[in-house]
């Protein structure tokens, strides 16, 4: 197969910076998919749980071509399950060039390429990577602009701008929705979204995630301060309420 993929392909000798791969993901959009986590990030989430791709110049360095090779060797998971490839991060977003010659060589291979991304980028980088994507996952981490700055110590309105042009392209689109208590879950933030998202008649589904401990022993381990320790994830009620918002505004949920 690694043959096939050569001749068939001019494989592309640019680069990028990333963290790492996961080569049998399952929620990282449709089916079995082979995940690039990609260096660097704007954004200082404060329940991230890849603070280790915060920095750009961390990470290796590895092609496109490097990359098509690996995904190959798992082409039959991918396939059978209507699966594909997706860059997330970090923000991939910080890498266009390289990322939009990677979803090209994808598509020329018929994978199905998804993008998770925070969409805080300019447009125009966005763009050209969003010619060779068949999926964004958007992650809008608050509606209320002071919590959003409070969560990522970024401003919303670049997402809220790249969420407008996804749908004016009608570009398929997932949105998540990370789920803190005491942060992100209050009524008018989640009623605020719910209605925002609902005006877009792109997406396909919103995703709630909910909130967790699991990259605590990173921030440790980087010498960070984790303000979010003593907090606990949301319980099946608070779940659930949060569910209920964005289903009385008429959208697909998953949780």
């Amino acid at each position: 197969m690694v043959n096939q993929l050569q001749r068939r392909t001019s494989c592309s000798t640019q680069t990028g910076r990333i963290h790492s791969v996961e080569t049998c993901g399952t929620v990282d959009g449709p089916g079995i998919r082979y995940v690039v986590f990609t260096q660097g990030c704007p954004l200082r989430c404060l329940y991230c749980h890849n603070p280790d791709c915060r920095e750009i110049t961390g990470g290796k360095v590895v092609t496109v071509s490097e990359l098509l090779t690996d995904i190959l060797r798992y082409r039959a998971y991918i396939d059978s399950s209507g699966g594909g490839v997706t860059v997330t991060g970090g923000e991939p977003l910080l890498q266009p060039e390289f990322v939009t010659e990677f979803f090209k060589a994808c598509q020329q291979q018929g994978l199905h390429t998804t993008l998770d991304t925070s969409g805080f980028s300019e447009i125009s980088a966005a763009q050209r990577v969003l010619q060779y994507t068949d999926l964004v996952l958007l992650d809008i981490k608050s509606f209320d602009p002071d919590i959003y700055h409070q969560v990522t110590q970024v401003s919303l309105e670049p997402t809220l701008r790249l969420a407008r042009y996804l749908n004016e392209m009608q570009i398929p689109a997932w949105i998540r929705f990370v789920l803190v208590p005491g942060l992100t879950n209050s009524v008018n933030n989640v009623e605020g979204l719910a209605q925002f998202v609902s005006k877009l008649t792109n997406v396909k589904r919103v995703e709630i995630l909910p909130f967790h401990q699991m990259g605590a022993y990173k921030w440790e381990q980087l010498g960070f301060d984790y303000k979010l320790k003593d907090v606990l994830p949301p319980t099946a009620d608070q779940v659930q309420q949060v569910k209920d918002i964005f289903l009385r505004y008429g959208l697909r949920v998953e949780s």
